[in-house]
């Protein structure tokens, strides 16, 4: 169980070395799970009893231009705490996770993460983990900028 990457970047990603890091022999099934920047933000969608649709009532999407992400100092040896720590329970056999910061466009690519295991449960099951877990507790603040001139700072504490 190895973590093959655990960064914080500023130049673009690439999803053909995260895919690169965590292939090996004893995986049956690899998973990747890749960030980018939408253009526009709004609530997030809440599954009716059909399986689809909105929450009733929500704000409409706001037209979002362009990020800019930073990080705490310790940001990358935070999610590498992360990652050795779901790596430690020995469902995956590599885990690499790695996020941009600075100014990214819309459809540049702000996170990449990747799970390889013995069996494609485990390899989504982890990568699932990981990525919430990434975004849940790793320092990384997010300052959107909206089509209508506004702002808004998100993540932070």
């Amino acid at each position: 169980m190895t973590v093959t990457l655990a960064e914080i970047r500023e130049t673009p990603l690439s999803v053909d070395e995260v895919l690169a890091s965590v292939s090996s022999p004893r995986a049956g099934g690899v998973c990747l799970f890749v960030g980018t920047v939408r253009d526009h933000d709004g609530p997030a969608a809440e599954p009716d009893d059909a399986g689809a649709g909105a929450t009733q009532g929500a704000p409409a999407d706001r037209a979002v231009t362009h990020l800019d992400y930073s990080a705490h100092p310790q940001a990358a040896d935070t999610a590498r705490s992360l990652a050795e720590r779901l790596a430690a329970d020995g469902r995956a056999v590599r885990l690499a996770v790695v996020h941009r910061v600075g100014h990214l466009e819309v459809g540049d690519i702000a996170v990449v993460v990747g799970v390889s295991a013995e069996h494609r449960g485990e390899a989504f099951d982890v990568c699932r983990q990981l990525i919430d877990e990434f975004k849940a507790t790793i320092p990384i603040w997010k300052h959107q900028q909206f089509a209508d001139g506004a702002d808004e700072w998100v993540g932070l504490p």
